[in-house]
């Protein structure tokens, strides 16, 4: 038995009537199904060939189309044909024509130029992975926040977190046997952000990430020799840059952050 086939129109990316089928497709267990998105849909040319297929596939289509005479030719022609045409936004752009008085301003993919804090906020996570754990020195001069400290400090996880802030972080680890990259020493002391831990604290975090490995505590990297020494360095290194330090033995990640956020603000004002 083949696949049943679903056409979604939309004269933008067709993003938002994708998530609508799929989302109600998920209450039907006969799947797997068949969709297929027609973005950009500029003339009734491409309504047409859609509808010629999907006469052909016996397939049901779902759109969002802003231009009403694309709405009303759509849903003629699949009249025509007997064809099940669902239109997915117009009933609510009319509902609230009707609710505002007002007129809607018919362009399409607005939903996407509007909302830059949606696209900024992904960028921001993108940015956060490439340069996470110091793998690229060069994202340090294009953060907007630089954090440093030692293994298991919470640097990655509050990357992403502050990500989600639109804010692009890079974090780069302090380990005494690896020079720090020099763009560290380049770039504006302010943006750079030291996260401080307890030897203790540390040291029952490190023995919680070996014990996850299957590995056992004697291991040097919850040795707490090894922990000072990393300590020192990385006292060592926040001194030479002149950077904030923040104490992270007793703070969730949201804590921290939340230190960060305001530190920004506060510089922004001086």
């Amino acid at each position: 038995m083949k696949k049943p086939c679903i056409y979604i129109l939309s004269d933008s990316v067709g993003e938002t009537a994708e998530l609508v089928v799929k989302a109600a497709l998920s209450q039907f267990d006969d799947g797997p199904f068949d969709v297929q998105r027609i973005p950009y849909v500029e003339d009734k040319g491409t309504i047409n060939e859609t509808i010629a297929q999907a006469k052909e596939h016996e397939a049901l289509i779902g759109f969002t189309l802003v231009a009403p005479e694309f709405r009303q030719h759509l849903l003629a022609r699949a009249r025509q044909e007997n064809i099940e045409c669902i239109d997915i936004m117009g009933p609510m752009m009319d509902a609230m024509q009707r609710f505002f008085n007002a007129e809607p301003r018919l362009e399409p993919g607005l939903v996407h130029k509007l909302d830059e804090d949606y696209f900024k906020r992904v960028e921001a996570i993108e940015f956060a992975v490439k340069y996470d754990d110091g793998r690229d020195a060069r994202g340090i001069s294009k953060a907007d926040i630089i954090l440093i400290g030692v293994s298991r400090t919470s640097k990655t996880p509050l990357s992403q977190y502050l990500a989600h802030k639109r804010l692009k972080v890079a974090n780069v680890p302090i380990v005494p046997e690896v020079d720090p990259p020099d763009e560290l020493f380049k770039v504006n002391p302010n943006k750079c952000i030291g996260l401080k831990i307890s030897p203790e604290k540390l040291n029952d975090i490190r023995k919680e990430r070996l014990k996850s490995l299957g590995l056992g505590e004697q291991a040097s990297y919850a040795n707490m020799d090894r922990i000072h020494q990393e300590i020192e360095h990385f006292n060592h290194v926040v001194e030479k840059i002149g950077c904030h330090v923040i104490d992270v033995s007793h703070k969730a990640v949201e804590e921290t952050a939340n230190v960060i956020v305001n530190k920004l603000r506060e510089d922004s004002l001086k």
